[in-house]
């Protein structure tokens, strides 16, 4: 059961037009202060480059809670997470609008580095961009932005606050 990807169009339209050399920034985004830090440097990298930003909002396919057997309403944390994606993609819009910057916003299911990956590789990215966790198990199980580094796609520039 796959779920469809959500996505906002605001201030132009990233994704590569015929002949069109304009770079194509992808940047992860949850709402974390990492990631708006990451967000703010993508944005000023598009800025300086005459590009565009795709900012994607990653959400999980299985709730933790859920694979314990413990009664968990799904529809409420769908319903959560459309909230959460709309007031991420607002903000971002706001900042982008600031800037002059075009963005899109894109929520999709999945594994994080999975989906930037392939996030970035239907969008023709030049370059992906997120922020460095500062979740002390992200640091022993592998990091984000280690996992993506690791996968040879695309440049990766992990921001560090």
């Amino acid at each position: 059961m796959t779920e469809a990807r959500d996505t906002i169009r605001i201030l132009g339209s990233p994704g590569r037009a015929a002949g069109a050399t304009a770079p194509v920034i992808v940047v992860g985004l949850d709402g974390s202060p990492a990631s708006w830090d990451a967000f703010s440097w993508a944005a000023g990298e598009a800025v300086r480059a005459g590009g565009s930003l795709l900012a994607v909002y990653v959400t999980p396919v299985v709730e933790p809670v859920a694979a314990v057997g413990v009664y968990f309403d799904y529809a409420a944390a769908e319903q959560a997470r459309q909230d959460v994606a709309a007031e991420l993609a607002g903000e971002a819009a706001q900042r982008a609008g600031e800037l002059g910057v075009p963005l899109s916003f894109v929520r999709e299911p999945g594994d994080t580095a999975h989906v930037l990956t392939s996030v970035a590789r239907s969008a023709g990215a030049d370059l992906v961009v997120v922020g460095r966790s500062a979740k002390l198990r992200h640091h022993v199980a592998g990091s984000l932005g280690r996992r993506l580094v690791c996968r040879h796609d695309a440049p990766v520039i992990v921001v560090v606050p």
